[in-house]
């Protein structure tokens, strides 16, 4: 009973069901043999579907209503109102030449150049190179492209060995030889020079040579080396108050002959080198 219930109500779903449209009919594919019959006979030609070509018309003779007529450089005006379509063929343009001046003649130009080449020749000095077949070819240069104190053939045929070694011996007697004289002395000040100190020791920094006594020596020396600008005005001023042996001002703590941070080693390198 239940089987025969769905059948009824499956069926009557299928009665109201809207059908369904071809998607290819009315859109160009219609794959009837009667289409394709008529596919066939338009691709065969007219004369295969018995139809006749229309004949074209003639070209009408009528005038136009009217016109305005226009004018362009080097061509004619165009046709009147009225004038037939024959007569608006496109015409060939005619170049304009402009008249000949009497400035432009050839006696003219002749006396503006020889005008010009006079103003040039007047400015430089030089008279200008007329070109002629008829002038003479130029001096040829040396393949070479070296002047003749470079060219061996050219020194060989002019000069000797002998003649070199004359020519050695005339500058050799032009030489004089200036004896050295002795350094001037120099001037100003007589202040200590650190330089000749530098070059006169040999021990390096550190090392005692003279005796220092006192307390707090390397608190002093460093309160006093910092009254001065560099090592060197502290190195001038230890030697000028008795240095090395003596330190009055309290600058060489470790009796080493060297004043505050002064170093000779540049010195003595600058004599080795």
């Amino acid at each position: 009973m239940r089987l025969i219930y769905s059948a009824l109500v499956l069926g009557a779903l299928g009665a109201c069901a809207p059908a369904i449209p071809d998607s290819a009919a009315g859109v160009g594919f219609d794959n009837s043999p009667a289409a394709q019959q008529r596919r066939e006979a338009q691709l065969a030609g007219p004369a295969a579907s018995g139809s006749t070509l229309i004949p074209p018309k003639a070209v009408s003779s009528e005038t136009l209503p009217s016109a305005v007529p226009l004018q362009t450089a080097g061509t004619a005006s165009a046709p009147a109102t009225g004038a037939p379509l024959s007569a608006l063929a496109p015409q060939a343009a005619v170049p304009t030449v402009p008249p000949t001046g009497a400035s432009d003649t050839s006696e003219d130009i002749a006396r503006d150049t020889a005008a010009a080449l006079a103003a040039a020749q007047a400015n430089s000095g030089v008279p200008p190179v007329e070109a002629s077949p008829l002038n003479p070819p130029p001096a040829a240069v040396s393949p070479t492209g070296i002047s003749s104190e470079n060219d061996f053939a050219a020194v060989s045929s002019t000069r000797t060995i002998e003649s070199d070694a004359e020519r050695l011996a005339r500058n050799k007697a032009q030489y004089q030889q200036v004896p050295a004289a002795p350094l001037p002395s120099r001037s100003g000040d007589a202040q200590p020079n650190i330089v000749s100190y530098a070059l006169s020791t040999q021990n390096a920094r550190g090392t005692r040579l003279y005796s220092r006594s006192g307390f707090n020596l390397e608190a002093k020396a460093a309160r006093n080396c910092a009254a001065f600008t560099s090592p060197d005005q502290a190195q001038i001023a230890f030697l000028s108050s008795g240095g090395p042996e003596k330190d009055k001002r309290g600058l060489d703590p470790d009796g080493d002959g060297f004043a505050c941070a002064w170093d000779p080693t540049p010195f003595r390198r600058a004599v080795q080198n």
